[in-house]
């Protein structure tokens, strides 16, 4: 029986060996060759997304296993593959990053087993020869049900050197090497201090990943790779209760979308429209007209690189504390917080006056203030959950936002087993809420009868 579909999983042995660069080219070069691609990334990150979707020109799914119970998880794959030829997946840190220590949580080899999907072992082949057999042994070894069915090195030099990696790699650890990564100029993508300069943000010039699909077109055994790949077996998943179809009809929600504000997972907003809302875009930065709405979501981005024109734009804050002072059920997360809070220091010390719906002030670190997956459990009822709820999500930060006013949320770390961090977070005033939390909708939909019930009592 002929494949039905193709999935692979492209792994590294670590942070920077290179896994977003070589999936954008493999994107690019299946895009090129005719095929419906579905690309996605391991993890909760957003700027990786972004780039994947800037250059094959679908929208890129985030794969959480911390946010989403497995089943969840499963049925939005199957759903995305319904209309894809193949799901190129970009693994997130090392292949057996997880949270903690467990390689069975959520790391990129646990992804690959529940979906069922090879692994593509992309390794480091600068200043080495044999001893990459001994590395790529080493992932094989420490996990022998994981699926290794191929391996591509990166930064090669010539045509030689490759040869002498892929004989060693082939005789002493028996998987196929199905080419290797050339450097090239151009293709690097830029970055700052929270990871990599948005999508949005940059023109992207098609050309130099055109060249560099080329390239790889020539470099790698995509047939081969194409044929390790072929599977007529979706993993198996189930939805959750979902709201009805019509909770959201006749609700109009505002997402605010533009080089400040441009975080959002896809499947959250595809699960919002599911409800029959009808789904505008406006800009906080370029807009002066705040679109007629009873919701608006003020999602995550860079605020405090448009902090001076965000807080010129003096009649767009002036629309959203109207509409806050009437009822229309808001929702920010991380740089949406930054805007709603009174003011904003950047990080050259200058302070910038925000929306001032959510009392309090942010400020611009040097490092991290946190990092990382956590729970939040609501200590009354908020926007997104009752009193007692827990909702499950990721920081990513280096402002810090002092609040005058209590928190609504109970925040923790837990890792190992083990809680690194308590703190508390979230902020409700009216019917706005704020934290520095990114959830996912889907690990519990029950969030978005909350917010649709909050936008109708307002009315």
């Amino acid at each position: 029986m002929a494949a039905s579909f193709h999935a692979f999983v492209l792994a590294g042995t670590g942070s920077g060996c290179g896994k977003t660069t070589v999936t954008l080219g493999l994107l690019s070069l299946m895009k090129k060759r005719g095929l419906r691609v579905q690309p996605c990334k391991v993890g909760p990150d957003y700027l990786d997304t972004g780039w994947h979707t800037a250059v094959c020109g679908t929208a890129s799914r985030n794969l959480d296993s911390f946010m989403l119970p497995t089943s969840t998880l499963n049925a939005l794959f199957c759903e995305q593959m319904q209309h894809a030829d193949i799901a190129v997946i970009e693994g997130v840190m090392g292949l057996y990053d997880g949270y903690g220590t467990d390689p069975d949580y959520c790391s990129t080899a646990a992804m690959a087993k529940q979906l069922g999907c090879p692994v593509i072992l992309l390794v480091d082949g600068k200043a080495v020869s044999t001893s990459i057999a001994a590395t790529v042994m080493g992932f094989q070894h420490f996990d022998p049900s994981l699926n290794i069915a191929g391996v591509i090195v990166n930064r090669v030099n010539s045509e030689t050197h490759y040869q002498l990696l892929k004989v060693a790699i082939e005789r002493y650890c028996s998987v196929p090497v199905l080419g290797y990564v050339p450097r090239m100029e151009g293709v690097a993508l830029p970055e700052r201090h929270l990871g990599l300069v948005t999508a949005r943000e940059s023109v992207i010039n098609q050309q130099p990943w055109q060249d560099f699909a080329a390239t790889l077109e020539q470099t790698l055994n995509i047939d081969a790779l194409l044929a390790l790949s072929a599977s007529n077996n979706l993993p198996v998943g189930e939805w959750p209760a979902l709201p009805a179809a019509d909770a959201g009809a006749g609700l109009t929600l505002a997402i605010a979308d533009d080089e400040a504000f441009n975080f959002y997972y896809p499947d959250n907003i595809t699960l919002l429209a599911r409800t029959g809302l009808n789904i505008v875009r406006f800009s906080p930065l370029h807009d002066t007209c705040l679109p007629d709405c009873q919701m608006i979501w003020l999602g995550g981005g860079y605020p405090e690189l448009h902090a001076a024109a965000l807080a010129r734009n003096v009649t767009m804050l002036e629309q959203l504390r109207a509409a806050h002072q009437r009822g229309v059920a808001i929702y920010a997360e991380c740089g949406g917080l930054m805007y709603l809070g009174s003011s904003l220091e950047d990080s050259n010390g200058e302070r910038w006056l925000m929306a001032d719906i959510i009392p309090g002030h942010s400020k611009m670190g040097k490092r991290l203030t946190r990092f990382g997956y956590c729970e939040a459990q609501a200590t009354q009822q908020t926007l997104l959950a009752t009193a007692g709820e827990v909702l499950r999500g990721h920081e990513f930060h280096y402002s810090d936002f002092t609040p005058e006013i209590p928190a609504v949320m109970n925040c923790r770390k837990v890792r190992d087993g083990k809680t690194l961090q308590a703190w508390s977070g979230g902020w409700q005033v009216g019917n706005t809420f704020a934290s520095y939390l990114h959830v996912h909708f889907a690990q519990r939909p029950e969030m978005l009868n909350h917010w649709l019930t909050a936008a109708r009592n307002a009315l």
